[in-house]
């Protein structure tokens, strides 16, 4: 960063210096040589850093385990299996930080300890020694380089455009590897359970055995008890939230005062700010007792956690989401669609009602489905509140859990990714992200449909 610095001066100055001070001489502005010298002196740096940041730790622990080999019982750790060799690595990367290892601290695992760290500062040093030496040199070619004719604001503008297209691909291909992730892990869970009981089977308990003599050999994986979970709890949050949202963002816009509204707005957003560990301990320190209380006294028998209290506490969380949106689609609503409705004749309710609201329509059905995308993908209130128990019911008032609470549940710890229980939680991302996408299609057919265009 210093050298690049350093090189955007010199090489501002230098364009300056070959016409004299006059800059209608140049072809584009200093500015542009400078930064000219710059990024040619910045990028390749931060190449050879980005290269150590993503292939140093694999070259290490190459070099590591190969220090190994000549040593009494190098061969055996040299034969291990992917699995063991990870586990004998990270042992060795705890000994060398002196944190806790799930082995006696051998001679080979403390010379490879040691070894590790060495070969850590070197590799360190070298790459940060090729960066400052490749920035130099760089910087001192792309200064040497600049003359009064040389076009720097077609070269930056192409190496911004280059950026940007390397920013959309870089997120086209996380996508496409997420997806693809996702596929790739569903189908060898299939291999162990069929797609019939997956989708149509009514008991979830992924607690496999690890011998087939044990109870509980045989796993129960019907994802309905899930979804219909997670189904009951977004329900319950959106007809909670939305009506409050959407009723909040009309009084902001169409009743407040410019002082309720400065006041108001920033204490209703104020809850989207708060983490959602604090709304699970809410919901299970504040809502769900006061449920349970309010149930023991209307005679009412109602669980510990409950898919209300979850419902309730999420609800409230995904307030600020939408009002916030609701109220900016209708403030962008023209203000001649108003004077024109009141011209009319028409009250301010009735213009609310007739002309705002289906103005905003497809703002408010887009932050509708943002509010309930939230309340689907959230996992700690309904770990806090809802509890764990997969069952099937459409009572609010026992205890459910959802899609997301299971996936962490199964990818808690450290896992081996052969076993029908942990290959489950891929199978259900990828049932969630299917209905997520057929959800979000409906919606957007729905919104263009009743769209409408206001000059």
């Amino acid at each position: 960063m210093l050298i690049s610095s350093a090189a955007y001066f010199i090489g501002r100055r230098k364009a300056l210096q070959s016409v004299q001070g006059d800059v209608r001489q140049l072809h584009s502005l200093p500015g542009h040589y400078g930064w000219f010298s710059a990024m040619t002196s910045l990028l390749p740096g931060m190449i050879i850093i980005l290269t150590w940041i993503i292939f140093g730790p694999v070259i290490i622990d190459n070099m590591t385990l190969a220090s190994l080999a000549g040593l009494e019982g190098g061969e055996k750790i040299q034969s291990l299996s992917d699995f063991d060799r990870a586990i004998y690595l990270n042992d060795i990367h705890n000994l060398a930080i002196g944190d806790a290892i799930s082995r006696p601290a051998t001679d080979n695992l403390t010379f490879a300890a040691q070894y590790y760290l060495r070969a850590q500062q070197d590799i360190f040093w070298i790459f940060s020694l090729s960066a400052v030496a490749i920035s130099a040199l760089t910087a001192t070619l792309g200064i040497r380089k600049i003359s009064p004719t040389m076009r720097s604001r077609n070269i930056l503008e192409r190496l911004i455009l280059s950026c940007l297209a390397l920013c959309s691909i870089l997120a086209i291909l996380t996508t496409v590897g997420i997806v693809s992730s996702l596929i790739f892990e569903t189908l060898r869970f299939l291999d162990h359970v069929s797609l019939a009981d997956f989708l149509l089977g009514l008991k979830w308990s992924p607690q496999t055995a690890l011998r087939a003599d044990q109870v509980g050999s045989s796993g129960a994986f019907g994802v309905i008890p899930l979804f219909a979970g997670t189904l009951l709890i977004t329900c319950i949050a959106l007809i909670f939230a939305v009506p409050v949202g959407l009723l909040s963002a009309i009084y902001m816009t169409e009743f407040a005062s410019r002082g309720a509204r400065a006041v108001f707005k920033p204490l209703l957003e104020l809850l989207a700010g708060i983490p959602t560990v604090v709304y699970g301990f809410f919901a299970a320190l504040v809502v769900a007792p006061f449920i349970r209380t309010s149930g023991d006294f209307l005679g009412l028998e109602i669980a510990s956690e409950s898919a209300l209290a979850a419902g309730l506490v999420m609800g409230i969380m995904i307030i600020p989401l939408m009002s916030s949106l609701s109220d900016d689609v209708i403030s962008s609503v023209p203000q001649s669609l108003r004077d024109a409705s009141y011209g009319l004749g028409a009250t301010k309710t009735e213009t609310i009602l007739n002309v705002i609201i289906p103005s905003a329509l497809p703002g408010i059905v887009s932050a509708f489905l943002l509010a309930a995308s939230r309340a689907i993908g959230e996992t700690m209130i309904v770990v806090m509140a809802a509890g764990m128990a997969a069952n099937l019911t459409a009572n609010p008032l026992e205890a459910v859990t959802t899609v997301t609470v299971q996936i962490v549940a199964l990818l808690t710890g450290d896992q081996e990714f052969d076993s029908a229980k942990t290959l489950s939680a891929f199978a259900l991302g990828l049932a969630l992200f299917v209905i997520t996408l057929i959800l979000n299609f409906i919606a957007l057919k729905v919104v263009r449909k009743y769209q409408e265009q206001y000059d």
